[in-house]
Formats: C-alpha cells, structure tokens, sequence
C-alpha cells in the first residue's frame, strides 16, 4: 500500500497550502470512532502520527465548526474526504452515530469512490460482518428504542455487513 502523503503527491492534488485551485476533498481522512472504546488511545495515537505526516485528518471533536449542526458537519466532512477509516470496536454499534457515519461512508464509497481502510480494533470482522456478539446486544437495544426507524437500522446493518467483508487491520491485545 503506498502511504497518503505519497498518494497525494502523485496523484495532482494539491497540498491544502498550494494556491492551486482546490481539491473536491477538503480532508484526506475521516477517522469514524466509538469515542469511549478508542478516543484516548488508539484514535489519538492514529490522528497524531497522520498529522504529523501532514495528512489533513477530520477526527471529530478536533476539527467541528462551531456552531454547526454536529450531524450536518460529520456527515459533510465524510463526503469532502479522500480516505474513511473506521475503527470498529467491541462498542462500537452501541450508537446510533457511528452507525450513521458507517452508512454515510458506504454510501460515499459506492457512490463517488471513497477509500475505505478498516481497522477492527478487538473485534473479529466475522462478529461485525454478521451482527453477533456485541453488534447483537446492541441492535438489540436498537429494535426496542421507538426513535429509531427500522429502515435507517436496515441501512446500518448493511452497511456493517459491507465493512466486514473489507480487509482491513486487525488489533487484538
């Protein structure tokens, strides 16, 4: 795999600080995250070493206009993005947003060619391809919440299963 910043170079994208005209994406990547399973490890450690590469990372609670509608933003931010990468973990299908950002990179992936890396980060793709384990319990308590239309609970499960057919990196401690 050649990394990003070699990608973007050789691609003519322009780097953010060129004054060429500007690229359709605004990021080169959209990390999509349970925030209490990996934001103050794994995700930080992720979004430090891509920065420091100068590689443009949208991580949620870095880089939210203020005063924006937080969905509006999250599910833009996916779409002006060259590079998605989910980090599925044990919790992860436990909220409904990350489930939301799954869907919208699915979408994004099929329709205008998004770049998809997964990383399954203490959790087998089998149990995310087929809903099992954690991902049961928590669609579980996704049937029993009234808020949640089935159809929207349909395009995340696709979606999941979609992801956990992608070959992606494994992290098991």
């Amino acid at each position: 795999m050649v990394p990003l910043s070699t990608q973007r170079a050789s691609s003519s994208i322009p780097p953010s600080s060129s004054t060429s005209p500007r690229p359709r994406w605004i990021h080169d990547v959209f990390l999509n995250f349970h925030g209490e399973d990996t934001h103050k490890s794994f995700t930080n450690h992720l979004y430090t070493a891509l920065e420091k590469k100068g590689i443009i990372t949208f991580k949620d609670n870095e880089k939210l206009a203020r005063g924006k509608y937080i969905s509006q933003e999250l599910l833009k931010a996916i779409r002006e993005s060259m590079y998605a990468i989910p980090i599925i973990s044990k919790n992860y299908a436990s909220t409904r947003w990350c489930l939301t950002e799954l869907a919208q990179i699915v979408e994004c992936m099929r329709e205008m060619g998004l770049t998809v890396l997964l990383v399954f980060y203490h959790v087998d793709p089998f149990e995310v391809r087929n809903q099992l384990e954690a991902f049961a319990e928590a669609f579980a308590r996704h049937e029993e919440d009234p808020n949640i239309d089935m159809e929207k609970m349909q395009t995340w499960i696709v979606a999941l299963k979609e992801v956990g057919n992608i070959s992606g990196w494994h992290f098991h401690l």
